[in-house]
């Protein structure tokens, strides 16, 4: 990779952490658990309506001892309006039984333990171990994907191929930020259905690739 990308990569980002000040993770949670849970249900889902979804949840099985005693249908009957209930339902029990049978009750703070969770992929154990337990991880989310293509950083839409061509020109202290950054800049200007070029506080950093389907 160029090192002029780097460098380019670098102004996006001091400009983004200007813009975007409280970029952090918007999911609600108590414990690594709980953000497990929460992203696991994000899937296909907007944060905002997992958030709505989880107090009840979490209520009723605030950790995995008793997520994993609970009844299939009864997750079924709380996460419904998630989207793909009844795939992320199974996961959610699945994943708990193996966290309680397998680490202690405690979720493991690494990536090889984590992506052997059922319903846990990369973005979902790099979202972790970012937030919870201070592990650098690069999250590759549809904003994330979407606006490092038209930044012209990426001509990838797989989300593992992304992550490694991004690992190679944002600084490693800088991966779990890069994630909220653009997540933030997605929601607010970069969006999936237009691209507002004229709002954006980056403009001057991007070539605006493909800003029309990407």
């Amino acid at each position: 990779m160029a090192e002029s990308e780097v460098k380019r990569m670098s102004m996006i980002i001091r400009v983004l952490r200007r813009h975007y000040p409280e970029a952090k993770c918007s999911l609600n949670f108590k414990t690594p658990f709980q953000l497990l849970v929460s992203t696991i249900l994000s899937a296909q889902c907007t944060d905002d309506r997992v958030n709505r979804v989880t107090p009840a949840l979490f209520k009723k099985f605030p950790g995995p001892k008793e997520m994993a005693g609970a009844d299939l249908k009864e997750i079924e009957r709380l996460i419904q309006s998630t989207g793909f209930f009844r795939s992320k339902a199974r996961s959610i029990l699945e994943a708990s039984c193996s966290i309680v049978e397998k680490h202690g009750g405690e979720v493991p703070g690494d990536l090889d333990s984590l992506i052997k969770l059922r319903g846990v992929g990369r973005k979902t154990a790099n979202v972790v171990l970012g937030t919870v337990f201070s592990v650098p991880g690069l999250v590759v989310d549809t904003h994330v994907g979407r606006i490092s293509r038209r930044m012209g950083f990426t001509r990838s839409h797989d989300p593992e191929k992304v992550e490694q061509e991004l690992m190679r020109i944002v600084s490693r202290k800088d991966w779990v930020e890069y994630s909220h950054l653009l997540i933030a800049h997605g929601r607010e200007v970069c969006t999936a259905r237009r691209a507002y070029c004229e709002d954006c506080p980056i403009r001057n950093y991007c070539p605006k690739v493909g800003v029309l389907n990407s």
